[in-house]
């Protein structure tokens, strides 16, 4: 436990979250709450594939309400364009006005490659990817205005590194890191910070993975760091932070310095003798953009 003096509070600030009626999202919803956050609870209450629906949402208020609290319900679903802007409208029709979006919401379809189905590919996509841009594109406008906004996009280890039989999952996790990336150059300006969390903790999409240590993945460890990265507080940007069962690290993506092969086209051979300096890891940056990478070229070419 912290000893510092510093608070995270949101005082009336309005945060929507999807995928908010279980698991994560729910851990997220009553912590918002519980730091005076007034919360959209977002979910269709289905299964872990997506299918079905049930009141998970309106629970999950009932708990926030219960213990003093402010949120409504939403069951509309991410995956469509219709249903992210009546989520919004939802948020603006209760309290005028949204500050933060935490994406979580999510669904599982796990099949190799050489099996999926259509099905398989675009339902998946739809609500993790699609459904960022679904809820964002309505939200983003009323953060422009008000000059202010955090967005917390969920990423995941399949995506960042692979995990078998999840193509489109991975696809769709690792596509929200580009979003943010780009998210987080169109909003500066506009005091509108974006980051992202990869998460593991015990809920029905990791049962029965976690093993002996299942009990230690307690998704409030996940909510402790999203209500942070979603608060005024934070001034991080353009952040990946893994966190899982109490400990919590960044996530990034280097550039090493490389090989430069002169002037004239280097040859498939001359790439095929430099591949050991080429990947080596003894020494890399870590590039804010593309821009950055350009300079590295450029540094290198200014140089011969």
């Amino acid at each position: 436990m912290s000893s510092s003096s510093s608070f995270v509070s949101y005082d009336g600030r309005v945060v929507v979250v999807t995928g908010a009626g279980n698991g994560i999202g729910r851990a997220h919803a009553l912590t918002l709450a519980s730091r005076g956050a007034r919360v959209v609870v977002n979910d269709l209450g289905g299964a872990v594939d997506g299918s079905g629906t049930s009141g998970a949402a309106q629970r999950v208020v009932d708990e926030i309400v219960a213990a003093g609290g402010e949120a409504v319900a939403s069951t509309d679903s991410v995956a469509t364009v219709e249903g992210g802007r009546a989520l919004i409208d939802t948020a603006i029709g209760a309290w005028g006005r949204v500050d933060a979006v935490i994406h979580n919401a999510g669904i599982l379809r796990d099949r190799s490659f050489a099996k999926m189905e259509d099905a398989d590919v675009t339902s998946v996509l739809d609500v993790h990817l699609g459904g960022a841009f679904n809820v964002l594109r309505p939200a983003w406008p009323h953060m422009v205005e008000a000059g202010y906004g955090r967005i917390v996009l969920t990423t995941s280890s399949s995506g960042l590194l692979g995990n078998f039989g999840q193509s489109s999952y991975a696809a769709a996790k690792a596509g929200l890191i580009g979003l943010m990336n780009v998210l987080a150059l169109e909003g500066a300006r506009s005091g509108i910070l974006v980051n992202a969390i990869s998460p593991t903790a015990a809920t029905r999409m990791t049962e029965g993975l976690l093993g002996e240590l299942a009990e230690r993945f307690d998704p409030q460890h996940v909510a402790a760091v999203a209500t942070y990265l979603a608060s005024e507080q934070c001034e991080l940007d353009r952040t990946i932070l893994t966190v899982g069962g109490g400990r919590v690290g960044r996530v990034f993506i280097g550039v090493t310095p490389g090989w430069y092969g002169g002037r004239e086209p280097a040859t498939p051979d001359d790439v095929l003798d430099a591949i050991g300096e080429i990947t080596s890891l003894d020494d890399f940056i870590v590039p804010k953009g593309g821009a950055d990478e350009i300079a590295l070229i450029q540094q290198v070419l200014g140089s011969d």
